[in-house]
């Protein structure tokens, strides 16, 4: 008789999308306490800490029906947030979910509907992030929509319809990835703030913004910050275009986490720490557009400012503008209406601000990157900074348009040039702006993070009485 031995026992293998899994993945080992027993709801929710911070987390559970969302699936989710509400601690939602469960009909959707108001009684009162591992369809694509961060893995796809229902409306051939994909949401979008290259990065990048956010500590004295000569990252020549982001990264204490970053990229918005602190960073990137606000980033900075706001991080803006990006297309595109978000976001915050401008500000450009006369807690500038309408050579180009014109072709050039240094000093500059106040001072480039820590140190914190609504 033959005998067979036994096979070697094996290690079982846990799903990849097993929502225990995830959720321990998420929070600090050891620290996860499940709020409600597991059952096939559909939904897993549990608390825990990150970096030490509490906080709460849900997780749809695509190895039931995909992750749909029914009654008691979504009763878990509004029963997390709810408690994050009562104990003001960052919730966060891990999804991969086909939306509503179908089999339940009204009653689902009345029930996703529910989740949503939990979502809104919670906007601005507490953190709360997403991070979209797989499909986020339907009602579920929602869900992140209506946080203050929305974090994708590679995986992640958020669409309403999906491509089936899309080919047989519209006819148009598409599959998931481009119709929600990463680089959809990411870059084109701007539904994501940050994308990531593997799941688990996704995980750590939200304990990240939940580390910012819960644990926003206190600023060290100024004169404790180093002295670093920020002005030596940017080129000699003036009107070279260059990258801001090497400036927002010496200035904070540690690479902070850019949000939106292939998202109406001439701008930058930047969760960091200054001088031991969480702050919000807005900056123009002159390597993209100029630096030119235009409908997007002015949207962009917006929803960025009144989250900041929201959750009392203390704002630094760094302006070098040279106004708003002209063209039919951004008139048609509602640069008005959509640059507006930005000026009401400044004027309505009550968070310390501080802005610095490195080399230019114009026009109404200038006043949109939080102005003094929208409230700005500080305004410094850099020797050598402009402040003006529009640049003296553009400015003169209509002043003296004729007289121009008349000049000998030879003569034309020298000529603009010295009716722009003229229009300089009549126009003032920055020399006029300190003169009425509307800028505090003209301080040394290598001082620059002591003086910027100094005024948002000095400054009565605040926190604004708003929600966070998707603009």
């Amino acid at each position: 008789m033959t005998t067979i031995s036994a096979a070697p026992p094996t290690t079982p293998t846990v799903d990849p999308r097993d929502p225990e899994d995830r959720l321990a993945r998420f929070f600090d080992a050891g620290s996860m306490q499940t709020l409600a027993p597991r059952d096939t709801s559909g939904v897993l929710a549990a608390r825990g800490t990150v970096a030490g911070s509490p906080a709460i987390a849900y997780c749809t559970d695509a190895t039931i029906m995909g992750g749909a969302m029914g009654v008691d699936g979504c009763r878990h989710i509004v029963d997390a947030i709810d408690a994050a509400l009562r104990e003001r601690v960052p919730v966060v939602g891990i999804w991969h979910s086909g939306g509503a469960r179908l089999a339940e009909g009204v009653t689902a959707l009345h029930a996703v509907g529910e989740v949503f108001a939990a979502m809104v009684r919670a906007s601005g009162r507490v953190p709360q992030i997403s991070v979209v591992l797989g499909a986020a369809a339907g009602g579920a694509a929602y869900g992140p929509a209506l946080t203050d961060l929305v974090i994708m893995g590679p995986a992640g796809r958020v669409f309403v319809t999906g491509p089936d229902v899309v080919r047989s409306v519209t006819g148009e051939v598409v599959d998931q990835e481009q119709l929600g994909g990463p680089d959809t949401h990411g870059r084109r979008s701007g539904v994501v703030h940050v994308v990531t290259d593997t799941e688990a990065e996704a995980l750590e990048t939200a304990r990240t913004a939940v580390d910012l956010l819960a644990a926003q500590g206190s600023f060290a004295p100024a004169d404790e910050s180093p002295a670093v000569d920020l002005m030596a990252l940017l080129p000699e020549q003036r009107n070279r275009a260059y990258d801001v982001k090497p400036v927002v990264a010496a200035l904070l204490d540690a690479p902070g986490l850019e949000l939106h970053p292939r998202f109406a990229p001439n701008i930058i918005t930047t969760l960091g720490r200054l001088s031991g602190r969480t702050v919000g960073v807005i900056a123009n990137n002159p390597l993209r557009l100029g630096g030119c606000l235009d409908s997007a980033s002015a949207e962009k900075a917006a929803r960025f400012v009144r989250m900041c706001d929201a959750f009392g991080v203390p704002l630094v803006v760094l302006v070098d503008v040279p106004g708003y990006l002209p063209g039919v297309g951004q008139e048609w595109d509602g640069v008005v209406r959509r640059g507006a978000k930005l000026l009401h976001a400044f004027a309505e915050a009550v968070v310390p601000r501080v802005t610095l401008v490195t080399r230019k500000s114009y026009g109404g450009a200038y006043i949109a990157m939080n102005a003094r006369s929208l409230g700005a807690t500080a305004v410094f500038a850099w020797p050598g900074a402009e402040v003006a309408v529009m640049g003296a050579k553009a400015a003169v180009g209509i002043l003296h348009r004729k007289k121009l014109a008349a000049a000998q072709p030879g003569e034309r050039e020298a000529l603009h040039a010295q009716l722009a240094a003229e229009h300089e000093l009549i126009a003032g500059g920055v020399n006029r702006a300190r003169e009425i106040g509307v800028v505090d001072d003209v301080v040394d480039p290598a001082q620059t993070k002591r003086r910027l820590v100094a005024a948002l140190a000095e400054a009565p914190s605040g926190r604004g009485a708003h929600g966070n609504i998707p603009l």
